[in-house]
């Protein structure tokens, strides 16, 4: 079948989508190494299909996961051993990590760092095949099966699951939302907590809390509070508050050591308080005196997060009301679990515990929705269970139905099973790969071992030794109103008394989020255009797509349109249109061209000189954290950074250096290959300082841990022998780490590089100088 083509009169949609290759039953990336899953529940309508390949399946249906709780948490990591084909998976959250609230008051305490509180959505969205959108969903149109998430397009769902947690932020008192701050959700309660902690050992606030809420939760965080300001400071005072009697829900024993433990610790008690209003340092109460509070912690019950409330859904209490299939009572596409949902046919209070057992129901009726079956599970929760509550110190109380004690050793335990629960999450299953044929040409599973993962972005690209080889000779010189200077980052053409430039460029995809992909890639294909002094005029777009249904090509392709526009818009240039195709994994690549001001010439990476101060514009460090990504070893907050930064378009930053006698952008051959051919088309050297180069966070630390992206050691073959005085710390690995999306190097004469550093300082761009042209007879050194 033909590829179809895109013209300026068509819907404009002239994009291709970013797809898991998880449609089928192999790693997303195929060059991560399939998985061999012996185990697989076939579809019913597969069964019949015998020798049909499992990446020849299309995908078809759309599951949308909103919220990174513990119920899909670890739905994802069942789906990784056991991905359905033909479904993509889409989970939406607001951050890259998600805390287990089972260990939040140890990390209070002292006893856990933060790190260790942390679900890696984004190391658990890899393995799973699924994209992790980072944002927040505000509304669903059930109508149109669509979720509104802030700052990018609606996101299309065939079948969608809610797993939003709770919040505990009272909804009217005077002064909470500027000076409280909920215990839930725990993310930014504990990030806050973090720095109050600081402050207070610093000596720059007084060690005074105030905790609204005495249940369970609420006393062990006014225990592990008390517990943490004792280790930083002198008589610290954590007040408990509650509007009725503390601890409600409890056994009475169980009751009666919690209040021993308060009176202990030192936490002051109040129940039946009426709470007036919060300020930054106090907590005001009716008819008694206020209480002194530089931090004020609402831990009082558990309220759904009202966005809910205008879906229409049925509700109860402001909670998904679902069914025993935890599916919806109003809407059979929409299923819920954990603290947002209320189970209709067993009711019960707010557990995590509830959750967690919930997952193999909600897994199995997930995956029969995706396939059309009718057949689902009931999910019928245990009527009680288990709590062991902390104490601030290492001892726990038990509580269970009538039941409460306190015995040595409980604390123990109760890290024993948070850790095993963590563990799932720090140590995802190694999938063995499918065996390699017992049959190969010479030289392949050579190559599959010195290269066993292409990268994707820049990363992807041929090297430059290769490209160099393969380009020389091959210009035709046939024309006078072609401009060619070699080495410069896009052609010039004479048009009218006007010179245009024009360049193009593609990405393999890194993220299976099509929105984000195709920002990216659009604005690394205009950076050519920038780089050259130009201004951007007009986009074709060229998609390659996984294979998927016309329904799915539909929804990809608007997320793909959405962002191209959003770029070309921003920089004034027009989409004339573009082509489409598909292939085995998504491939997005754009065509521009840009316009010289009148009476300009281009700037080239010719034309630096001696004594000019050399300019980097953004960090570096892009190819390696993509690499880590792609084989499941980076963080999610690294790599979450490191899209943003590839996302935040560097126009500011080109206008503020259009007095460049030289620039480019740096991108798949690294700053050393780029800073190269600047040297060699301006017949100069350079004398850098490494330690002024700016880095992305995470990316010294992997590159001192061995990863290096699939074109670094292409880089440096070919960069190296015109570098001298280098040596081979993780530092210097990185001027040879491809970038995508990267920054502008350029040159710039001595009188003019001090303002044009104060324009982008000015501007919020990050910018660096980072050395000196030298004559050409000192070479590339370093120091």
């Amino acid at each position: 079948m033909a590829p179809s083509r895109i013209s300026p009169a068509s819907s404009g949609a002239v994009t291709a989508a970013t797809v898991p290759q998880s449609a089928v039953l192999f790693h997303r990336k195929p060059d991560a190494g399939p998985r061999c899953l012996r185990h697989l529940d076939k579809p019913r309508e597969l069964r019949h299909l015998s020798g049909t390949m499992q990446s020849d399946i299309p995908l078809t249906r759309d599951l949308v996961l909103i919220g990174g709780g513990h119920a899909h948490a670890l739905v994802l990591r069942r789906w990784g051993m056991n991905p359905l084909p033909g479904a993509r998976l889409t989970l939406i959250d607001p951050t890259p990590k998600a805390p287990y609230t089972g260990m939040l008051p140890g990390h209070i305490a002292g006893h856990y760092p933060r790190t260790a509180l942390d679900i890696d959505l984004g190391r658990l969205a890899r393995f799973a095949g699924a994209r992790l959108v980072t944002g927040r969903a505000v509304a669903i149109e059930r109508a149109a099966r669509r979720v509104s998430v802030e700052g990018r397009p609606d996101i299309a769902y065939d079948v969608l699951s809610i797993d939003i947690g709770i919040t505990s932020a009272p909804m009217r008192l005077e002064g909470f939302d500027a000076h409280g701050i909920a215990a839930k959700p725990l993310g930014p309660f504990a990030d806050r907590w973090q720095r109050f902690v600081e402050a207070v050992r610093s000596g720059s606030e007084k060690p005074l809390c105030a905790v609204l809420g005495a249940g369970v939760a609420g006393v062990e965080l006014a225990l592990a509070m008390q517990h943490r300001l004792f280790g930083v400071a002198t008589r610290p005072q954590v007040h408990l508050l509650d509007t009725g009697a503390a601890l409600t829900g409890v056994a009475p024993a169980t009751q009666r050591i919690l209040r021993r433990q308060l009176r202990s610790a030192g936490v002051h008690l109040i129940e039946n308080a009426e709470i007036a209003k919060i300020t930054h340092d106090s907590v005001e109460l009716k008819g008694r005196d206020a209480i002194r509070s530089a931090l004020t912690v609402a831990a009082a019950g558990a309220r759904p997060w009202p966005w809910l409330a205008d879906t229409g859904l049925d509700l109860t209490d402001g909670f998904v009301t679902v069914a025993p299939d935890l599916r919806s009572t109003s809407d059979p596409a929409i299923f819920a679990a954990g603290d947002c949902a209320h189970l209709a046919h067993a009711p019960r209070p707010k557990a995590g515990v509830y959750a967690v057992r919930a997952v193999p129901v909600l897994h199995h009726n997930l995956r029969a929705a995706l396939m059309g079956e009718s057949r689902m599970r009931r999910f019928e929760p245990q009527k009680r269970y288990l709590k062991l509550v902390s104490l601030g110190d290492k001892s726990a109380v038990a509580d269970r139905g009538a039941l409460g004690l306190s015995l040595p050793g409980l604390w123990h335990w109760k890290d024993r099973i948070d850790q095993k629960f963590m563990q799932k999450f720090r140590d995802l299953p190694a999938m063995p790969p499918a065996p390699l044929p017992r049959e190969m040409a010479g030289g392949a599973a050579r190559e599959l071992s010195d290269h066993p993962m292409i990268c994707g972005g820049c990363g992807a690209k041929v090297g430059p030794e290769a490209l160099e080889t393969a380009l020389a000779g091959a210009r035709t010189d046939l024309r006078d109103d072609v401009l060619i200077r070699p080495g410069d980052d896009a052609g010039a053409l004479r048009i009218g008394g006007r010179i245009q430039v024009v360049s193009t460029d593609h990405l393999r995809a890194f993220t299976d989020d099509p929105w984000l992909m195709a920002r990216i890639a659009a604005l690394h294909a205009l950076g050519d255009i920038w780089a050259m002094g130009a201004e951007p005029q007009a986009a074709l777009v060229n998609i390659v797509l996984p294979r998927m249904s016309a329904q799915l090509q539909a929804r990809t392709l608007a997320e793909i349109m959405s962002a191209t526009k959003d770029v070309m818009s921003e920089c004034g240039a027009e989409i004339i249109g573009g082509h489409t195709t598909q292939g085995a994994e998504m491939t997005i690549g754009y065509t521009v061209t840009g316009l010289m001001p009148e009476a300009s010439t281009p700037i080239g990476v010719g034309g630096a000189r001696p004594g000019d101060h050399i300019i980097l514009t953004g960090a570096l460090g892009t190819g390696v954290i993509l690499a880590a990504d792609m084989a499941g070893r980076a963080d999610a907050d690294v790599v979450t950074a490191a899209l943003s930064h590839m996302s935040n378009s560097p126009q500011t930053a080109a206008q503020s250096l259009k007095s460049a006698r030289a620039m480019t952008d740096v991108t798949g051959f690294g700053l050393a290959g780029h800073l190269a051919a600047m040297c060699r088309a301006s017949d100069c050297g350079a004398k850098i300082d490494l330690a002024a180069l700016p880095l992305l966070g995470g990316a010294e630390a992997l590159l001192a841990a061995g990863r290096r992206s699939s074109l670094h050691a292409a880089n440096r073959a070919h960069a190296a022998p015109r570098l001298a005085d280098l040596d081979d710390a993780p530092r210097s690995e990185i001027l040879f780490d491809p970038q995508t999306a990267g920054g502008f190097l350029a040159a710039l004469a001595p009188e003019d590089a001090p303002n044009v550093l104060a324009a982008l300082e000015a501007a919020g761009v990050q910018a660096a100088d980072i050395g000196r042209m030298t004559p050409s007879e000192a070479g590339i050194r370093f120091r």
